[in-house]
């Protein structure tokens, strides 16, 4: 009989706990490196701290190495569990590790750890990791490796196929060679696929495609993974404004970084600092949380406020108050989707300078529309519920003024923070809500008051 996957993970779990237990270094290993890297880190993470220290003794810093980087864990986990290992046997392990996921370990911890890892590290790694430590958080520079192979132009398919045997080992990817010229300048770059079907002797000036997709280094993460997406490539080049080639950018990080970026406008969206972190103390999440709910608290006061202001129209037709939440809840909804459809069309790029106006204009007519529908079925309901004409005919206008600001707020206000360089995410759903809130409210009290003598009979 076949098991399933969740069958078999768990009797390899039983397996190496078993082994872990009686001490049995050879069953242990023969059963752990069989796993795929992904796998290890998750058994790694299951266990209790007895068991790792066990683990650190039966494998060697480079086969640590090999799960560690697909660890997906906190910051704290990761100076945690660092500090379980000899300082060595740390620096050793970190060494063997990528250059790249080796620095995002790095900058997780605090600059006093790091200086001591990197300071008895073996040179060679040292001064790869520092060279990528300087680069500015969230830029191509800080998430590229320096793991990749560069030929000369001036040179045959033979000596770059043993150029390509020689590096292979240590290099991060070989789908792309890179063609670089005496100045170590990005000059072309040649496929893995093209140099194996080639002829021996051919040049690779001849072979080569000049046309480079790169980025710089100091270019966002966020449009380095737009490019990546858009020319369909498993590996991006990162050069300086003279065009040399300081390292490339894996298609393994890019998803890290659109998961990352997805994980942050969500976040935001929904009014909170990190929502992709089940926490396990509900402190934490309280702390988390707090923030936007204390400002909404405030917003939520001002909208009270101004519900106070107009008591007067509301002792002499209380029948208004019924419709409050109503209103102020399809503007709210409006608006929260308005934004999402502004706030994914420039995060995915696909709202350009000259379509984002088209995209305002659009939410305009569909406040218009979706407005007007919503406003005459809303003044047939309450004219037949409550008898009076005049009544639904207000809630009926302030419902279709309040959507129609509603849309348009939530197209525009993403935009122009776009403009003004603002994370167009931090107009939040909540916070465009509590906005909207106000907005309809000063429309549906502003048009009760200067028709009361319409509603008081």
């Amino acid at each position: 009989m076949e098991l399933h996957d969740d069958e078999r993970e768990q009797i390899n779990e039983e397996l190496l706990l078993h082994a872990l237990a009686k001490n049995d270094i050879k069953q242990f290993r023969e059963n752990f490196l069989k796993l795929h890297p992904y796998d290890q880190a998750k058994f790694f993470m299951k266990i209790e701290f007895d068991d790792r220290l066990n683990i650190y003794y039966f494998l060697s810093p480079k086969e640590v190495a090999d799960f560690f980087e697909v660890l997906d864990i906190e910051d704290q986990e990761y100076k945690d569990i660092l500090a379980e290992m000899e300082p060595n046997y740390a620096a050793d392990m970190l060494s063997f590790m990528y250059t790249d996921n080796a620095v995002d370990v790095l900058n997780k911890l605090d600059k006093r750890q790091a200086v001591s890892y990197l300071t008895i590290m073996n040179k060679e790694s040292a001064q790869e990791i520092k060279n990528l430590l300087h680069y500015e958080e969230s830029t191509a520079g800080s998430i590229m490796t320096t793991e990749f192979i560069a030929i000369s132009a001036n040179q045959t398919v033979r000596s770059a196929m043993h150029i390509l045997k020689n590096e292979a080992p240590t290099a991060e990817t070989i789908y792309y060679v890179y063609v670089v010229d005496d100045d170590h300048r990005l000059v072309g770059v040649i496929s893995l696929r093209d140099l194996i079907i080639s002829n021996d002797d051919a040049m690779i000036a001849d072979m080569m495609s000049d046309r480079v997709v790169s980025t710089t280094v100091d270019e966002n993460q966020e449009s380095a993974a737009k490019q990546m997406r858009d020319y369909d490539l498993l590996a991006l080049p990162v050069v300086d404004f003279q065009n040399h080639l300081l390292g490339i950018i894996t298609v393994d990080d890019i998803i890290d970084v659109i998961d990352e970026e997805a994980s942050d406008d969500y976040s935001k969206l929904a009014g909170v600092f990190d929502v992709d972190t089940v926490d396990k103390s509900p402190f934490t999440a309280a702390r988390k949380r707090l923030p936007w709910l204390i400002i909404l608290l405030f917003l939520g006061m001002f909208t009270a406020s101004l519900i106070g202001r107009f008591e007067a129209t509301l002792n002499e037709v209380s029948i208004l108050a019924v419709f409050i939440p109503l209103i102020a809840g399809m503007a709210g909804n409006t608006g929260t989707q308005a934004l999402a459809v502004a706030v994914r069309g420039i995060a995915t790029g696909e709202l350009e300078e000259e379509s984002r106006w088209k995209l305002v204009l659009r939410e305009a007519g569909t406040g218009l529309i979706t407005g007007s529908i919503c406003g005459i079925m809303v003044s047939i309901i309450v004219y037949l519920w409550k008898g009076e004409l005049f009544l639904g005919f207000l809630v009926g206008v302030s419902i279709l003024a309040s959507l129609f600001v509603a849309t348009l707020a939530g197209s525009l206000v993403p935009l122009l923070m776009h403009k003004l360089k603002i994370d167009p995410a931090v107009a939040s759903g909540p916070f465009i809500t509590t906005m909207n809130d106000i907005t309809s409210i000063l429309i549906y009290f502003g048009l009760a008051t200067l028709f009361m003598g319409y509603l008081v009979h």
